[in-house]
């Protein structure tokens, strides 16, 4: 009886780590794949200055 639920720990732990591998490769691929992902891996460009830069309150 012992042994049979001590497979059973097993088996679900296994499973559950294969479920988080899967899901963790999908949501990788997805973000990757996104317009998010895309746009994160182009360097970022300089901000263009602001009319704002030249306020004389500064």
């Amino acid at each position: 009886m012992a042994s049979q639920l001590f497979g059973t720990i097993i088996l679900v732990l296994a499973g559950l780590f294969v479920l988080y591998l899967v899901i963790f490769k999908a949501v990788k691929d997805g973000i990757n794949r996104s317009v998010l992902g895309q746009q994160e891996e182009q360097p970022q460009q300089p901000a263009k200055p602001s009319w704002l830069d030249k306020d004389l309150d500064n």
